[in-house]
């Protein structure tokens, strides 16, 4: 049982450790972007095509 437990704990440190080292990102972007489906303009009947926006 200490022989599993030991090999739990230095697994975990190994994997806490390449977290930190792959440089991944846990926390979004500040500006993130979301897609506007297209749609008919309000005065002219045009339509108007789907787009990336800040919100």
């Amino acid at each position: 049982m200490h022989r599993f437990l030991r090999a739990c704990l230095i697994s975990l440190v190994l994997l806490g450790g390449s977290a930190m080292v792959s440089g991944c990102v846990i926390v979004p972007p500040r500006h993130a972007q979301v897609w506007v489906p297209g749609h008919w303009s309000y005065g002219g009947g045009v339509w108007v095509g789907g787009h990336w926006r800040y919100r």
